[in-house]
Parts: C-alpha cells; sequence; structure tokens
C-alpha cells in the first residue's frame, strides 16, 4: 500500500478504505491516511498472529472483551507472555527469540503511526542488529470492536446481553 504515493511523499490520504478489518491501521482504517508505518501495523498482526497460532479476526478474550494485539499486549505487560505463544511453535531453546518477535510485533501495532518503527528499522531488530527494543506502548484496537461498550459490564451481564456465535434456526411447516 504505501507504494502508492510518490517517493518524496511520506503520507497519502484516500477516500476509499479497502483493506481487511484487524490489518488496517487505525489512521487508514478511520481517516484514510497512509504511510510506510501503515504496511508496519499489517506486518506486526502478521508476526503476533504467526507467534501466536491465533487470527487476529476470529480472536476473542470473553473476560476482558480484548482483540489479540490487546490480549498480547496486556500478557506482555503483566509478563505472563508464555500464555501468547502457540504451543506447537514453542521450543526453549528458541526462547528469546520467540519473545524477541511478540516484542516486535507488539511495537509495529502501536497506536500512533509515529511510534511505530519503519520497515528498515524492523529489519534490524528482526537480525538483533538492534540491541536494545523500547518497550511497546498499548497497540490500537485493544478491546475487540464489538464489545467497547461493555468492558465495565460483569462478565455474567456481558452474557446476557450479547452473543458472540449465537444462532437462531426458524423452521417454518406447512399444514
Amino acid at each position: 500500500m504505501a507504494r502508492i504515493f510518490g517517493g518524496t511523499e511520506d503520507q497519502a490520504n484516500t477516500n476509499r478504505v479497502v483493506g481487511t478489518y484487524g490489518y488496517m491501521s487505525p489512521e487508514y482504517a478511520m481517516q484514510g491516511l497512509f504511510s510506510e508505518k501503515s504496511d508496519v501495523f499489517s506486518f506486526g498482526v502478521l508476526v503476533i498472529e504467526i507467534v501466536s497460532g491465533r487470527r487476529n479476526s476470529r480472536f476473542y478474550d470473553d473476560d476482558n472483551a480484548l482483540s489479540l494485539l490487546g490480549f498480547a499486549w496486556i500478557q506482555w505487560r503483566e509478563g505472563n507472555i508464555l500464555s501468547v505463544i502457540d504451543p506447537e511453535i514453542y521450543d526453549v531453546t528458541h526462547h528469546k527469540d520467540i519473545l524477541r518477535c511478540i516484542h516486535i510485533g507488539l511495537l509495529c501495532v502501536q497506536e500512533r503511526a509515529v511510534d511505530r518503527p519503519t520497515m528498515a528499522a524492523v529489519i534490524s531488530m528482526l537480525n538483533s542488529e538492534v540491541a536494545f527494543l523500547p518497550p511497546p506502548d498499548q497497540p490500537a484496537f485493544v478491546q475487540s470492536q464489538n464489545m467497547l461498550n461493555l468492558v465495565s459490564v460483569s462478565s455474567e451481564e456481558r452474557q446476557k446481553l450479547c452473543s458472540i456465535n449465537g444462532i437462531s434456526i426458524t423452521d417454518i411447516r406447512g399444514r
């Protein structure tokens, strides 16, 4: 997407937002602004999906109304990052590399575009050329979009108010 604008431009605007929700940066999804940092955001989502073995668009933490990005960030902040990692890929010999990938992924999905690294910086981080990684700030889209207004509601009340995969079947029969 960032290739659309000219070499001297660092940001562009579009009136028509096209893409997959969950992978679009907040500035693009809400304002139609895109830049290299929009691609960085999408890359960060992919990194977190790969390491967690979960899709951002299908993840929902019922207890906290969190998106995958929000779940990963909270676990990072609370020092419980192992709960994010897919057990199928976890290998104790690569523990530091997996944690580094999650850290980089969280840096890529920060809410403000200026806080995200450039793709060149991400490559350096992945190649371990950068020794110190700054702590990530809260990512964009921490809460699941359909649950934003229900955060303060108890888990029991939340179940009464909504259903994630509810289905209703009506069987109509003639007389």
